[in-house]
């Protein structure tokens, strides 16, 4: 029964000649299945339409080879014989009665088109994004009526392929048509420079292209980014970027509306931890168009989802995150099942699989991308074969999860910890700055088993192997977690640290467990993760003066792929914290500390520590399973999951509690239990 306070959220929207059926609407995102991986591709689109989402669109679709994304994978619509790996995804999505939408990419000088080695284009010569040795020429006017011809076959192509809406995209600062938008990069002096009215023609030609090829039948969205956050050297949401949606206000369906860079609008939680926190430069839009609106937040409450229709801000609720972490949470609203929504947390780890062009995959989602490959479900899990009780030892991320689905599948479970209270890392971690949403991680597993019959969990139990033994439980899964190294060893040092043992050393651990030090205090980061850097941002917070020291240029390196990283090293930089970059620590003599240049040896600089912070690498808690290890022939199931097996991201341990659960009783081996492969099929060509 759908809760009234929420009734609005599944009321249909016309969207020009097609209507989505509610108000919950997935907005193009990346999840690197795309043309390699078409079925995938479907699956994955295709479980959040059986969700509930009314409207679900594919990630930004190349449309020709002059402006192609290698390696990145996303979609691709060159030609007629794309169309077929597109009737997947379309026919997918239609099966639930959800509206199928396509983004049209010309991404120009953003693409470096390392396959089909054109030369890229943009408004204006220049270098291309990122640091390949790669220029872009000016297009000619040629070139132009190319891009908007190039639009128009791949929108046709669209509407063949059983698209409802169909893109014009002009957002993210990665494409040609907002390009030519921008003072920074266009420096033309004909009809498509100067004046933003001149600017915006190419966008405005396109735009009534597309629309004319295919408006009979299709909604044509535009999404356009109205502010990028860069003051006066970029578009704002006061004067530009609000200057063309008034030129263009009524041409456009719908008006999908964001922020640009890639990074301000998919910004993590750790720097943007509320949800709607577009609004401010957004809301605009509808007061100046009598079309539809669609915009993100991360949101997962349907409150502040209802909010913003009733408010007048948006028509459709956007999403891209929450809807990978949990695709059925339009139908949860609907059945009244709020507490079963996975709630986004804002890490970006889907982000990053796709700056890393690796398959999505999610922290609390871990079916995310298993859709085709493994035939998993978001919500179904394969019921046991026979019962059998099960005992969990370990009550973090793995663990609970590992526990969650055991149970679903009907096994009795019971979950020991030895702490008094459950979650682990994600828990603890929670409490550093800017990373309270890691809790949800913890509190939706916890109120999961919390409501299962068929689950015991026992906080405060430190069981020994004896113990266990004693239990006579056949099948025990360890979940116990990781250590952090106090001796220095990591990426570069793959050995203790000469001296180390001499100074006050702590880790990351400690800090968690509320040891933290004051005075002068190094913090050593072989990590390149957000340990390093939120640690020296609490230790700061409380006091201490702080010297990070990293290997690499820059602090919290792997950051980038969450795309935050800027935005870490800014902030300490803003805090005053000191950084010595490219650096490890050579030597240590008590208080004294010599830290040498990665590149140079020779060149030492000596810094004085009370304490030294050691966030370089994990060690998994072996030690109960070792012991257990002896008294194998007394279980038919002995196992290590997460960070216990192999330390990782939290991510990587829900995936492996999942996994686990997945694949008890299956009888397959460690590496046995097979996936499916989309293989190419080879077309011969006949000789002559």
């Amino acid at each position: 029964m759908t809760d009234p306070r929420y009734a609005v959220l599944f009321e249909p929207v016309e969207i020009g000649p097609v209507t989505a059926p509610n108000r919950f609407y997935q907005v193009p995102h990346c999840n690197v299945l795309g043309h390699m991986r078409p079925k995938a591709e479907a699956a994955n689109r295709g479980v959040k339409a059986e969700g509930g989402w009314g409207v679900v669109c594919t990630q930004e679709v190349e449309i020709h080879p002059s402006s192609e994304l290698t390696p990145f994978v996303e979609g691709r619509l060159w030609d007629d014989r794309d169309i077929p790996q597109h009737r997947l995804m379309t026919d997918a999505v239609h099966a639930h009665g959800a509206l199928a939408g396509i983004e049209l990419a010309y991404n120009g000088h953003h693409a470096n088109n390392l396959y089909s080695r054109i030369s890229p284009m943009a408004p204006s010569a220049t270098i291309v994004h990122g640091n390949m040795p790669v220029h872009a020429r000016g297009m000619t006017r040629a070139d132009i009526k190319n891009v908007r011809r190039w639009h128009v076959a791949a929108a046709k192509r669209a509407r063949r392929a059983g698209y409802d809406i169909v893109y014009v995209y002009a957002g993210h600062d990665m494409v040609t048509l907002m390009h030519f938008l921008k003072k920074s990069m266009n420096h033309r002096t004909d009809e498509y420079g100067g004046s933003l009215e001149n600017r915006a023609r190419l966008l405005h030609e396109t735009l009534c292209d597309v629309k004319d090829a295919v408006g009979d039948t299709c909604g044509i969205a535009l999404r356009f980014a109205t502010d990028e956050l860069l003051g006066e050297d970029g578009l704002r949401h006061e004067s530009e970027g609000r200057d063309v949606v008034g030129l263009l206000a009524e041409i456009p369906d719908l008006w999908d509306v964001n922020v640009a860079d890639w990074g301000n609008d998919s910004a993590t939680a750790r720097f943007e931890p509320a949800e709607g926190y577009q609004e401010k430069y957004t809301a605009f839009v509808k007061t100046l168009t009598s079309k539809p609106v669609v915009g993100v937040g991360r949101f997962t409450s349907p409150d502040a989802m209802v909010s913003q229709i009733k408010r007048g801000v948006l028509d459709l609720i956007g999403a891209a995150r929450p809807s990978i972490a949990d695709p059925f949470l339009p139908n949860k609203i609907r059945e009244g099942r709020i507490e079963d929504i996975r709630e986004c947390i804002g890490c970006n780890i889907c982000v990053a699989q796709d700056n890393l062009s690796g398959p999505i995959r999610c922290t609390q989602n871990p079916t995310q991308g298993e859709e085709w490959k493994r035939r998993w479900h978001p919500e179904r899990i394969e019921p046991a074969k026979t019962l059998e009780q099960v005992l969990i030892v370990g009550a973090g991320p793995a663990g609970l999860e590992c526990a969650l689905q055991l149970a679903r599948r009907g096994h009795e479970v019971m979950l020991a910890e030895a702490r008094n209270s459950l979650g682990g890392r994600s828990a603890r971690e929670s409490m550093l700055p800017g990373l309270s949403s890691y809790s949800r991680v913890a509190d939706y597993r916890i109120n999961q088993l919390q409501r299962l019959p068929n689950v015991q969990m026992f906080p405060g139990n430190a069981l020994s192997a004896g113990d266990i033994v004693d239990l006579g439980i056949e099948h025990v899964f360890v979940a116990t977690g990781s250590q952090w190294r106090r001796d220095g060893a990591g990426r570069f040092h793959h050995h203790a640290i000469d001296g180390i043992h001499s100074a006050h050393v702590l880790t990351p651990d400690d800090i968690l467990n509320d040891n933290s030090p004051s005075g002068e205090v190094i913090i050593y980061d072989d990590d390149h993760y957000l340990m390093g850097g939120v640690i020296a941002e609490h230790l700061h917070n409380n006091g201490a003066n702080i010297t990070l020291v990293t290997t690499e240029p820059v602090v919290s390196s792997w950051t980038v792929n969450t795309l935050e990283q800027d935005k870490i090293q800014s902030k300490l930089m803003r805090m005053g914290i000191g950084i010595i970059t490219s650096h490890c620590i050579a030597t240590v003599n008590g208080a004294n500390v010599d830290v040498a240049s990665i590149y140079c040896a020779d060149q030492i600089t000596s810094l004085y520590a009370d304490a030294i912070i050691m966030a370089t690498s994990r060690v998994g808690e072996t030690d109960l399973f070792d012991e257990l290890s002896n008294h194998a022939d007394q279980f038919s199931t002995l196992k290590q999951i997460g960070d216990c097996e192999v330390p990782g991201t939290i991510a990587a341990a829900t995936y492996s509690g999942h996994h686990a659960a997945r694949v008890f009783q299956s009888g397959a081996g460690e590496y046995d239990h097979l996936y499916a492969r989309e293989i190419i099929q080879i077309e011969l060509e006949c000789q002559h």
